[in-house]
Parts: C-alpha cells; sequence; structure tokens
C-alpha cells in the first residue's frame, strides 16, 4: 500500500511539471523534428498572429506527396509549439470540389498569388496511370500582408515529382517557411547598393532582380566619387559588370570598406562581345578588356582570366530565317558561348537551385595559399568546356558545325567563387599623397576585419532583358528560348543573404536528412514474401506465443 501510494505521488508531481514545462524528445540522427537556433528565436520574438494555409492536402495524393504533407504537418506543429496562440494553420484541398468550375476558380486564384501546381502522376502496380493537381504551395498571412510560398525544388538531377527531389524539398520547408515569416515580420532593413560610374548594367537592367531583393534590404544606388567611407553604411555592395576603368581612388575606397568588414558581390568579365555586331555582320571578335581591377581582386584570391568559356551545355541562340511561306522565322540552334550551369550542391548558396543561365562568361582561378582566406568555388561549366583566349573570332555560321567532343576537353572551369576572412589591403605601404593630395596622411588599414565576398566570371547572370516599351522581362528569361532560368535568381538571392550574414537562415538550408528508400524492383520481385513477412508470420507467432502459454499452463497445473 505504500509503495502504491508513493507511486501516485510520483506520477502526480510528473504530470503536473509536464503541465509547466515543454519538453520535446527527438531521436532522430539528423534533428529532423528540432527547429534551429535561428527559427525558435525568430518565433518567440514574434508578436504578430500568422495563418498558414496549406494546400498539399487529399487522401488521392501519391506516397511521397503524402510524406511531404506529413512532414509539413510535423514542422508547422513544431512552429505552432514555439508560438502558442499566434500561429494557426489549416490544410486544404484544392481538388476537393466536384463542381469543375468551382476547383478551376480555386486554382486561377493560387495560381494569381504564384503558387504552382505540378501534375502528379500516380502509376498503380497492375500498369493504370492516373493524373492529379498537387499544389505543393502554402500561403502565408501576417500584419495584413500575405506570400505564396512553393515548396517543391527543381533539382534538375531528378524528375519533379520522384522521391529525390520530394526529400530535397522536405530538406528546405523549414527554410522556405521561416524565410516567408521572416520577409512579413521584418521592420528595419539592412541596406545594399549597385554601384554606378564604371558603365555598369544600368537600374533597368538590373530592375527585375532589385525588386526581389528589396522585399529584404533596402536597395540603393550611386557613385563611389572617390570619397573615403561612403559605402561604411552597406552591408553589402554589388558591381555589376563595370565596362570602363575603376580609378585609383574608388578603388582605395573599395578597398577600406572591405578591410572593415564589408562584403562585395563582383559580377565582372575582363572580355568585351558586341551581340549587335554579331548579328549585324554574322560575325565579330572577343575582345579583352581592362576596368584596372585586376590587381586588387588578385590580391585577394582570384585570378579573373581574359577568356570566353564554351561549354557544351548551354542555351539556344535564334537566327532569322526565310520559312516556306516567305516569311522570317527564328531558329533555334546550340550556342555553345551561353552556358548553362548546373551546381554540386556543396553550399548552402548553390544548394539545390534551378540551372542558371550565363553570357560569354570567362573563367576564374584561385591564387595564394593564405590561410586566412577559405575559398569555394560556387559555379562551374560542365566536363565538356572549352577557353577561348581573346582576342577570338565568334562566328554565327559555327551553329552549323556538328559538335565536336575532342573540341572541348578542357573540363569543369571555376566560374564563380566565394571568398571569406581577412584580407590584406592592396594599398599597403604605398604612398596617398597621388592619389589623396587633399589628404597625403590618409590611413590605411592593410588587414581587414572579417569579411566575405563572391567573384563570379559573368556580369550577365544578373541582368534581366528590356522590353520595347520599356518593361523588365524576370531576371534569367531568354529571349531567344523565351524561357526563364530562375537558377539566376535563386543564385543572386542566396548570394546576397549570405554576404549579408543572415548566416542563421541561410544554414537552415544545410541541414540534410538522409532518404531511406526501399527497393522498388525488389519489392515487386519478393511481394509474396515480403506480405507473409509482414502480416501472416506476427500472427503466427502471436498463435504460437499462445499455444506455449496454454501448454505451460496445463502441464503447471495439471496435477491441481
Amino acid at each position: 500500500m505504500k509503495n502504491l501510494l508513493l507511486s501516485s505521488v510520483i506520477i502526480l508531481i510528473i504530470g503536473y511539471l509536464a503541465s509547466i514545462f515543454f519538453i520535446r524528445f527527438d531521436l532522430t540522427s539528423e534533428k529532423r523534428y528540432t527547429l534551429s537556433d535561428y527559427t525558435k528565436k525568430l518565433l518567440k520574438s514574434n508578436t504578430d498572429d500568422i495563418y498558414i494555409k496549406v494546400y498539399l492536402a487529399g487522401d488521392d495524393l501519391s506516397v511521397d506527396f503524402k510524406k511531404m504533407s506529413r512532414s509539413l504537418k510535423e514542422l508547422l506543429d513544431e512552429f505552432k509549439a514555439q508560438t502558442g496562440s499566434n500561429l494557426e494553420y489549416e490544410f486544404i484541398n484544392p481538388t476537393a470540389s466536384s463542381d469543375k468550375k468551382v476547383r478551376y476558380a480555386l486554382y486561377q486564384q493560387l495560381l494569381e498569388k504564384g503558387l504552382m501546381p505540378i501534375e502528379s502522376q500516380e502509376v498503380s502496380d497492375d500498369g493504370k496511370t492516373s493524373q492529379k493537381m498537387v499544389f505543393p504551395c502554402v500561403l502565408i498571412s501576417m500584419r495584413g500582408k500575405e506570400i505564396g510560398v512553393n515548396l517543391l525544388k527543381n533539382d534538375p538531377h531528378y524528375a519533379p515529382e520522384s522521391p529525390e527531389n520530394i526529400n530535397n524539398s522536405i530538406q528546405t520547408l523549414e527554410y522556405e517557411i521561416t524565410n516567408a515569416i521572416q520577409k512579413l515580420s521584418v521592420r528595419k532593413k539592412q541596406q545594399i547598393a549597385f554601384i554606378e560610374g564604371q558603365n555598369e548594367l544600368n537600374e533597368y537592367q538590373v530592375m527585375d532582380i532589385s525588386r526581389i531583393l528589396s522585399e529584404y534590404y533596402e536597395v540603393r544606388r550611386g557613385r563611389i566619387g572617390g570619397r573615403p567611407g561612403v559605402l561604411d553604411s552597406f552591408k553589402t555592395i554589388i558591381i555589376a559588370k563595370p565596362r570602363t576603368e575603376f580609378s585609383e581612388r574608388d578603388k582605395f575606397v573599395l578597398d577600406q570598406y572591405i578591410m572593415k568588414g564589408g562584403n562585395v558581390l563582383w559580377l565582372i568579365e575582363n572580355t568585351e562581345v558586341r551581340l549587335d555586331s554579331l548579328f549585324i555582320n554574322g560575325k565579330t571578335i572577343a575582345m579583352g578588356s581592362s576596368i584596372n581591377i585586376d590587381d586588387q581582386i588578385f590580391k585577394y584570391g582570384v585570378r579573373i582570366n581574359p577568356n570566353i568559356l564554351e561549354d557544351k551545355q548551354s542555351s539556344p541562340i535564334g537566327i532569322a530565317e526565310k520559312g516556306t511561306d516567305g516569311q522570317p522565322k527564328l531558329k533555334l540552334y546550340p550556342w555553345y558561348y551561353f552556358p548553362i550551369l548546373i551546381t554540386q550542391n556543396n553550399h548552402v548558396i548553390n544548394k539545390y537551385i534551378n540551372p542558371i543561365k550565363t553570357e560569354f562568361p570567362g573563367t576564374l582561378d584561385t591564387v595564394s595559399a593564405d590561410p586566412e582566406i577559405k575559398k569555394t568555388v560556387l559555379l562551374q561549366s560542365s566536363h565538356y568546356s572549352r577557353i577561348d583566349a581573346v582576342p577570338a573570332p565568334i562566328d554565327l555560321a559555327d551553329v552549323e558545325k556538328p559538335f565536336v567532343a575532342e573540341m572541348y576537353q578542357s573540363g569543369q572551369q571555376t566560374v564563380a567563387v566565394l571568398l571569406e576572412g581577412t584580407f590584406k589591403s592592396v594599398f599597403t605601404n604605398r604612398s596617398m599623397e597621388k592619389y589623396f593630395p587633399e589628404n597625403p596622411n590618409i590611413s590605411v588599414i592593410s588587414t581587414g576585419k572579417m569579411a566575405k565576398m563572391i567573384i563570379v566570371g559573368d556580369g550577365d547572370i544578373i541582368k534581366n532583358e528590356v522590353s520595347t516599351d520599356g518593361k523588365p522581362y524576370p531576371i534569367g528569361f531568354d529571349k531567344f528560348s523565351r524561357q526563364t532560368y530562375k537558377g539566376n535568381q535563386e543564385f543572386i538571392l542566396n548570394a546576397l543573404n549570405y554576404l549579408c550574414d543572415d548566416s542563421g537562415l541561410m544554414s537552415i538550408r544545410s541541414r540534410e536528412m538522409k532518404l531511406r528508400l526501399l527497393d522498388t524492383d525488389k519489392i515487386k520481385n519478393n511481394r509474396l514474401m515480403i506480405e507473409l513477412v509482414n502480416v501472416v508470420l506476427p500472427l503466427v507467432m502471436v498463435a504460437l506465443f499462445g499455444i506455449g502459454i496454454y501448454l505451460f499452463r496445463k502441464k503447471k497445473y495439471a496435477g491441481k
């Protein structure tokens, strides 16, 4: 009796403590049910109501999409546990209505909010194929604003609804939801700036990415003007395809900005190709061009090569030809000067992003072995690449020539590099009097604070085309194929997020969950055995156990 009373008291105490303290245990090896510290901090500091509509619902979803839906519910339960009554969510099946007009009206509403569906195909064991419109998307509302989030990644290595691609998408669920909530909750934005003065891409040519970046940052534009300290208020600056030389005064301002811990996204080419000349004359020459910045970037750890990269993995070029009706028509040809880059998923910046379109990019080499600088290659060509040293003739007639593999054996070439560390100033031990006669004793910071920079050997990666009426096309839009390469936007946005020290948010993307897939061939070949082991064997074991207990009891009490 005493022991029973003591046990009851202990149980009551444990129950009372459990009602006060919130405790969860995540026993998975990759901690898939544990939110990052960044997400917890964001949710706990939020005082606004958050309402999330999830459109990935329905009993007729494929097995993999059901897994994604279940993972999303588990994640939202974790979010709710951190915010309490401030967060509510609802799962909605957009295909639930039997009325076709009602369904299509809802589809249209979701499309207008930027939520993109996928047509899922399910193949049954008897070979029958069924199709269903699936919306792996959520709509998040907060503070009178809402953001639509597409959760399905488009990894070029896998089919959209493959188990591998859906698993990759599950890995990024926390990042996507947290990122959207952060955008809705931010009140004061960090400042970033596009640098002008060296004939960089103008505001119309970067209008689309500027609009996207403005959701996260306060985006400015301006000249350096040789004024020391003019950049100090910006978290990161963007130098987008300069085509005239930097002055030594501007270089000094840039250098000292980096020494103070400033971050830079360099989008630089050491060559010049005139597309208008190519289409008018059918040929042109790629020439080397100097913007007087090579020595500085070399000091930081990268050499920008004066060359043109060709790659079999490329986007097409359109050439007007006379059709059968006598009218000119655009015909697409492979154009190896426009490489398409597929990332290796080796960093949070390039992880699970779409292919990236480039135009006449150059290659980069990492130099020096400074232990204070960490170098990470972010973008590379395919194995079937070739390097043309400038000056190099470029002829439209080459589109008619067949691909010769032996001519494209340069292997993977580096197009973008991330540098992180404490950089050394290129102005150390230089006299400043000739650059700043009005202030000859200006101080030079020789070794900088921790800083980051990304150097890309293509300036067009950030550019958007502009229509004849002055409206910008999306970044990554190819005017010949009319295809939009979403990887351009994803890469630039991730690069800026990383450079602006949104490390907590970016670290969420680096989390990986192991995909433990079943071998479908073995399942089909051994279906009967698997069913027997999983269904019949447990019943047999229970029956044998019962018989054993019966015989044991019969023997034990036989003489009584």
